[in-house]
């Protein structure tokens, strides 16, 4: 006869529930859809009663937590699949960690966590193959206990999962106070229609988990429609019915040794260097940093070519910006002010800081649109680094500089370069950068070809004079001259015979100074000093 129990035939037959194991784990597989593989199992409590038959967890659950028996039942359970677990090791089979869930009864009055650990070291089973799920209502149980129990837990190395997220009404403030390993989701936002206001719910949940660096499974998927759903924005751990029912051992066993395994991943894993919860705490010293004492800066999440702005300080609206406040910027669609050539610059840089790990910069040219000052073009210098991964997605930190007024003047400068080229070549005239600092002769072109110089000549004039650009007995003037260029002399000119043919040139140097009055390079150049009938024979001559 098939029937639900009433409570006091519950209460009665509990001791032969337990003493016959009517009482016992079915086990339901967590999946990876995007992958098919398994990446652990849920333990979930079943009673099968010798002559009523399976009674309903909804029956008989409530019953044991009004009459003090759920605890029995819980570690009677956790037992159960300790065994398992240390069955498989045994016969040598696959193994995968197993979910087993804590009531808020087992922890008031009870030594729950040492109980356990008993069992656990009773039966050797590694601790990585044992997790708890607690769950939102466990917390009634008074905060302070919670975070102990659960401080417990992870001191012998368990893994903490928070059970049914968004089933209560204080989820949030919970998961803000319990250091909790995994997440739990509960699949109603998605009864009824998939998306809407619930899928909002469940993309900024998504994206909350990945910043807490905590795994998301999503329990109770029953079709391929919310399986996909939940990939396609970010998550990827599933269990329900869509894979599988709760299995019996002998079918679950049977289940591990058929499907491929991984270990469940971090959703966001940061650089070692990162503390994502600092980050975000406005008095933490990496918010100070990145608000105050770094230049303009930004952070983004990179995915399948789509960028969302998450975070920007002051200093990125002063240097990019027109009028525009936080707000518009992280809602507005980055890509909006990129063409197609310069948005392929900047999407190459991302991928090159995704593939190296390191800095990656690049330059763009962007327009930036305001309703009240129009459109202005601007070449923006970012360095970007990934400081975070979540399978497919990026977090990125950007350090941006305004670089407009640079390019513009090196585009003036080269469209006169050359110009000042194409003179050169008809008059002669030879031209190079010295930087003062570092001793560094930059030469232009001719230079490099009629005098074999390199692009970058180190500790000049040393290379030009053992090279004889320079003739020996006019070394030691070309050396005095340039010790007053090093100590900042605004112009000197002189005439010297270069090469080992005693061509006469005009020397020149003006030095450029920075606003504090310091020498900081000078502009050289050399004149051909010969009648115009000889200027042919001497330009030969010289090269």
């Amino acid at each position: 006869m098939e029937r639900q129990m009433d409570e006091q035939e519950i209460i009665d037959s509990f001791d032969k529930a337990i003493q016959g194991n009517h009482l016992f784990a079915c086990y339901q597989p967590q999946v990876n859809h995007t992958t098919g593989r398994m990446v652990g199992a849920e333990a979930l409590m079943r009673w099968k009663n010798p002559e009523y038959g399976m009674q309903y967890p909804t029956t008989f659950i409530p019953v044991l937590e009004k009459n003090n028996l759920i605890y029995r039942a819980d570690i009677h359970l956790f037992e159960a699949v300790c065994k398992f677990q240390k069955k498989c090791i045994d016969a040598k089979l696959p193994v995968v960690p197993i979910s087993v869930n804590m009531s808020r009864y087992d922890i008031v009055g009870h030594d729950y966590v040492g109980d356990i650990e008993k069992i656990r070291k009773a039966y050797d089973v590694p601790v990585k193959y044992l997790r708890i799920e607690i769950t939102e209502s466990s917390a009634i149980a008074g905060i302070q206990r919670m975070q102990e129990v659960i401080a417990g837990l992870h001191s012998f190395g368990y893994i903490v999962e928070m059970d049914d997220f968004g089933s209560g009404y204080s989820s949030l403030n919970i998961l803000k106070d319990l250091d909790v390993d995994i997440i739990k989701l509960d699949m109603q936002f998605l009864q009824g229609e998939v998306g809407g206001r619930g899928g909002i719910i469940l993309n900024t949940i998504v994206q909350m988990a990945k910043w807490l660096g905590t795994p998301l499974i999503v329990e109770g998927v029953e079709t391929m429609e919310q399986a996909d759903y939940m990939k396609s924005i970010g998550c990827s751990y599933i269990q329900g019915y869509l894979y599988s029912k709760p299995l019996l051992e002998d079918a679950f066993q049977e289940k591990i040794c058929k499907i491929e395994h991984e270990p469940l991943t971090p959703a966001l894993k940061l650089i070692d260097t990162i503390n994502a919860g600092a980050f975000w705490n406005p008095e933490s010293m990496e918010t100070l940093i990145f608000n105050n004492l770094v230049g303009a800066a930004a952070l983004f999440t990179y995915t399948d070519d789509t960028l969302e702005v998450l975070r920007i300080n002051k200093k990125y609206l002063r240097e990019i910006c027109m009028n525009h406040t936080e707000q518009e910027v992280i809602t507005a669609d980055p890509w909006r002010g990129f063409d197609e050539t310069n948005r392929k610059i900047y999407e190459d840089a991302i991928r090159k800081a995704i593939a190296s790990g390191e800095e990656e910069s690049c330059e763009t040219w962007r327009t930036i649109h305001s309703q009240c000052c129009g459109d202005d073009n601007i070449c923006i210098r970012s360095t970007l680094r990934v400081i975070g991964t979540a399978e497919n997605q990026y977090l990125v930190y950007a350090m941006v500089q305004n670089i407009t007024a640079e390019k513009r003047a090196y585009m003036v400068m080269a469209e006169s370069e050359q110009k000042f080229r194409f003179a050169s070549e008809q008059a002669n005239v030879y031209a190079w950068e010295y930087i003062i600092s570092t001793r560094q002769m930059r030469p232009c072109y001719r230079c490099m070809r009629d005098l074999n110089l390199p692009p970058v000549v180190e500790n000049y004039p040393e290379p030009a004079i053992e090279m004889g650009i320079f003739p020996p007995e006019v070394a030691d003037d070309y050396r005095e001259m340039m010790r007053k260029v090093d100590s900042g002399i605004p112009q000197i000119e002189a005439v010297f015979p270069l090469t080992a043919c005693r061509v006469p040139f005009h020397v020149r140097y003006t030095t450029e100074f920075d606003e504090n009055g310091r020498p900081l390079k000078a502009f050289g150049s050399a004149t051909l000093v010969v009648d115009p009938s000889q200027k042919e024979a001497a330009g030969d001559t010289i090269k």
